[in-house]
């Protein structure tokens, strides 16, 4: 018996990030955006700028970390199922077509709550256990 619940256990430790149980990431929006909760393909469509629009009109300013950030590796992985060079290849193939640019950088989690906090259609991603104080944080399905 208790080696079967090191075993459920185990396969859930592993298994969690792959199916979105975990994350090292959290999801922010501006507090007075409506949204509560987005699906994983609705949110890697957004930092795609494949969605450019909230359900108000209101466009998507979407914010990310910068490439060497941890939290920055646990979304991309989990969001677009790649590692961070293949989505700056894609951004480097879309600035080459002259089609579009990618989201804003920021340097660390403080620095996207702000941008966050000042944009209304904005929405970005913060380290795990990091306080959302003046953001909303979403629910990812």
């Amino acid at each position: 018996m208790t080696r079967r619940i090191l075993s459920l256990l185990l396969a859930l430790v592993l298994l969690g990030p792959a199916a979105g149980w975990a994350a090292d990431y959290q999801v922010i929006v501006n507090a007075n955006n409506p949204t509560d909760i987005l699906t994983r393909e609705q949110l890697g469509k957004m930092f795609l700028k494949k969605i450019v629009k909230w359900d108000t009109g209101t466009p998507i300013v979407p914010v990310d970390q910068v490439p060497i950030s941890p939290a920055r590796a646990a979304f991309t992985k989990i969001v677009h199922g790649k590692p961070v060079s293949a989505i700056a290849s894609y951004w480097q193939q879309q600035i080459f077509a002259g089609r579009e640019v990618p989201p804003a950088e920021k340097a660390g989690d403080a620095a996207v709550i702000a941008f966050v906090k000042a944009n209304p259609g904005a929405i970005g991603y913060i380290s795990a256990g990091v306080a959302a104080d003046g953001v909303k944080i979403l629910n990812i399905r």
